[in-house]
């Protein structure tokens, strides 16, 4: 069983999170930071949600993580991808799929990540 959160943007991995890895005291402490602003409330979908729970949070966090991916904000995407992996230890990937200009976003528990390897092809005479 492996121990690795994978975020995949219309199926290709973006991102690898290797749980095994120990989280650096203040990683720690700025995961505990974005908890503490989570309490206050968030906004989702133009909605305030005074108390969310961790499913609320955690697409509120994926919905940043989309952001941040978008934007090449290298800090923020792993700190959203951080917050993932270690306040949801059983998730297994972020599947993210965009088209035009919606985008979906779908976090999965119940299937393994396979990392993908490259083919190569041959040049056929």
């Amino acid at each position: 069983m492996s121990n690795m959160l994978a975020v995949l943007l219309n199926g290709i991995a973006q991102l690898e999170y290797d749980r095994d890895k120990p989280l650096p005291p203040h990683q720690a402490a700025y995961l505990d930071k974005m908890d503490t602003r989570m309490d206050a409330g968030i906004l989702a979908d133009d909605t305030t949600i005074e108390h969310p729970d961790i499913h609320q949070r955690a697409q509120f966090i994926a919905a940043n993580l989309v952001d941040a991916m978008k934007s090449n904000n290298e800090e923020m995407t792993a700190a959203m991808c951080t917050w993932l992996a270690n306040r949801l230890p059983d998730l297994k990937q972020v599947k993210i799929v965009e088209d035009d200009d919606r985008v979906s976003i779908d976090l999965v528990f119940d299937e393994e990540y396979v990392k993908q390897a490259a083919v190569s092809f041959s040049q056929l005479n």
